[in-house]
């Protein structure tokens, strides 16, 4: 089958985070939302189908994961990224942040330091703080147009650390960390004795050229102190069904979280949260495989265009998602000026940079180019047109 993404759609007023919250966040709601990582490409027919059979049952009482869900987590995790899990070594939970909040309380306590690479995913830096714990932020940097790790600061953040928090694939730059990159990250944090939360949400959505590498696949140290989390949502388009999955395949770490997981009824589930997912590991590889050309499609001619018209912006030129992390700093205007000329006069809204962490990304902003090609065109046309 060949799919069209094409298509542009009007969300407003179905409790869209992406259109409906624009007015609070932006202060106002007559913006083209390229912010939150949420597609304008809908949700595949196949799921659609699958939850509106479900719904042919006239009972939505308690459920859990079954076999068969289980089963399709499983085979989607060895055939994609040579990931051997069992059964037990997996566990649903209600979305990676939820999750990595779930760590934070299961292997830290308060005054406890928490290390991330920055720039990085806010909730990244917003969990710890809002836990009390201490926030130690590595910089990356910018090496061969990806960004890259320095090693010397990232060990020294290491030091008396509990726990790393790591985007991999990257999110905001859209780096696929390569293996080596990974197995220095896990020597170091072996030495440290320093675990690691692997978000590997943007996973599925490495593009052509590149290839994801799972981290607890690197190393046997890297495997005995690490937790995994993959989701459906961002590739399938369906956070809204709320369905991730933790792998750990060390009984230790395993135990503590699983434990806390159910000892406070935390992971319980919802029947399309389960269906939804499971419909995705089943049937979506085709239809993944042409998303991702479409992406890469989009990615070029936003890139292209951005250094025609506007050729100051540096740009990292993303290795997985649909995610575009621009430097507009050359072009000689403040954080503040940049930002009102977006919204008040371009009447786009993308993510400020500073949310990704402080002041050093005053002047960057994260674009959102997983939309239909038209949208996309629109959106740069009025970025350039006021810049």
């Amino acid at each position: 089958m060949q799919y069209d993404f094409e298509k542009c759609w009007d969300r407003r007023g179905t409790s869209c985070v992406k259109y409906d919250l624009m007015e609070p966040f932006f202060g106002s709601d007559e913006l083209l939302p390229m912010w939150v990582a949420d597609m304008d490409i809908a949700t595949p027919d196949f799921i659609l189908d699958d939850l509106r059979k479900r719904l042919e049952h006239p009972f939505l009482g308690y459920t859990f994961g079954g076999a068969s869900y289980r089963e399709a987590v499983l085979q989607w995790l060895e055939k994609r990224y040579a990931v051997h899990a069992r059964e037990d070594e997996i566990h649903y939970i209600p979305g990676i942040v939820a999750g990595i909040a779930f760590c934070l309380q299961a292997f830290t306590r308060e005054g406890d330091a928490v290390v991330v690479t920055t720039p990085v995913y806010p909730p990244f830096l917003n969990l710890p703080q809002h836990g009390h714990r201490e926030l130690r932020c590595s910089p990356l940097q910018i090496r061969n147009g990806r960004f890259a790790i320095d090693y010397e600061d990232f060990e020294q953040r290491l030091q008396g650390a509990k726990l790393l928090i790591l985007s991999n694939p990257h999110n905001p730059g859209g780096t696929v960390w390569s293996p080596d990159e990974l197995q220095r990250i896990a020597a170091l944090c072996e030495k440290h004795h320093v675990t690691v939360i692997s978000d590997e949400i943007h996973a599925d959505l490495t593009l052509p050229g590149h290839r994801h590498t799972s981290y607890s696949t690197v190393s046997e140290a890297a495997r005995s102190h690490s937790i995994t989390f993959i989701a459906p949502s961002k590739t399938f388009n369906i956070a809204g069904l709320s369905s991730s999955v933790a792998y750990i395949p060390d009984p230790s770490l395993r135990q503590t979280l699983f434990s806390y997981i159910d000892g406070y009824e935390l992971a319980n589930g919802n029947v399309f949260a389960y269906t939804g997912a499971e419909s995705a590991f089943r049937h979506g590889e085709p239809w993944l495989v042409q998303l991702l050309e479409y992406l890469e499609g989009n990615i070029g001619y936003a890139i292209g265009y951005l250094q025609q018209h506007i050729p100051e912006v540096k740009i990292i030129w993303p290795e997985a998602s649909y995610l575009l992390w621009m430097d507009f700093s050359a072009l000689g205007l403040t954080h503040e000026e940049l930002r009102r000329r977006l919204i008040e006069k371009a009447h786009v809204a993308l993510n400020d940079g500073t949310a990704f962490g402080g002041k050093d990304y005053e002047c960057h902003f994260r674009m959102n180019i997983g939309c239909p090609r038209p949208m996309l065109e629109e959106g740069l046309r009025r970025i350039c047109s006021v810049l």
